[in-house]
């Protein structure tokens, strides 16, 4: 302060009346530096939670490994960035919860709800999500690889980008949703249903079969009402095997 021409008794005051600032500062750092330690130490791991009441916490990056969490309540959560490992999850309750870069790997979903929860970028991975139920949801840029859908239910739902790779999908109903640029590379799909649905560059891969048994189960899949773009139509049509007749092209 002397250097910038200030008078001795005029830095003297400056200097005093600047530490109380520099000791808000420094609190501010400690109280930061604490909340970074318990966020660190909210890692779960063989944990047995089942029951439990997470309902509205907010738990950015959390690691569930190897948990058991049957029933547990998720519902209005903020878990965005966190991790569901090797874990039991299912009949749990994520319903308004915000899932934006989750990843379930390996982990039992089955009976999950999905009502109105946040899907982006979300990721699962061999998982089982049998009668999970996804009610008014929409999946921005979603992967389900090898996971098991069959009797999962979706109601009002939008699939925006999303990856369904050599998912089972067996028997699903699909009908009446929106699909817009999702690949449904080699997933199983006897016997789904895309009645009433849309479809907007939609691709449909075919799993390998030697003995043409992909083909002959992709025959069974009901598009009938449903709405598509030319590209996905064309695609469809170049199968030769789904009946395309009550298809409407826009």
């Amino acid at each position: 302060m002397k250097a910038d021409g200030k008078d001795d008794e005029t830095a003297l005051a400056m200097t005093i009346d600047s530490i109380g600032d520099i000791g808000q500062t420094i609190q501010d750092v400690a109280n930061l530096t604490r909340s970074l330690e318990r966020q660190l130490l909210i890692n779960f791991h063989a944990g047995n939670f089942k029951d439990s009441d997470f309902a509205g916490i907010s738990l950015h990056n959390g690691k569930f490994k190897a948990c058991v969490l049957h029933d547990a309540d998720f519902r209005n959560a903020d878990l965005s960035g966190s991790s569901f490992v090797a874990s039991a999850v299912h009949g749990a309750q994520f319903d308004g919860a915000d899932l934006t870069d989750c990843t379930f790997y390996a982990s039992d979903l089955k009976n999950a709800s999905f009502r109105e929860s946040e899907f982006v970028r979300t990721s699962i991975h061999v998982s089982t999500l049998q009668g999970a139920k996804f009610v008014n949801v929409h999946l921005n840029d979603v992967r389900l690889v090898r996971s098991d859908l069959r009797e999962a239910v979706f109601e009002n739902c939008v699939f925006n980008g999303v990856d369904l790779e050599y998912a089972d999908l067996r028997g699903i109903c699909f009908d009446e949703q929106t699909f817009v640029g999702v690949n449904f590379n080699k997933s199983s799909l006897k016997d789904a249903s895309f009645r009433g649905a849309t479809l907007r560059n939609v691709s449909f891969r075919l799993p390998l079969s030697v003995t043409n048994k992909s083909y002959r189960d992709f025959k069974t899949v009901n598009f009938d009402g449903a709405t598509m773009d030319k590209l996905t139509y064309m695609a469809l049509k170049g199968l030769r095997v789904v009946d395309l007749s009550n298809v409407r092209i826009v």
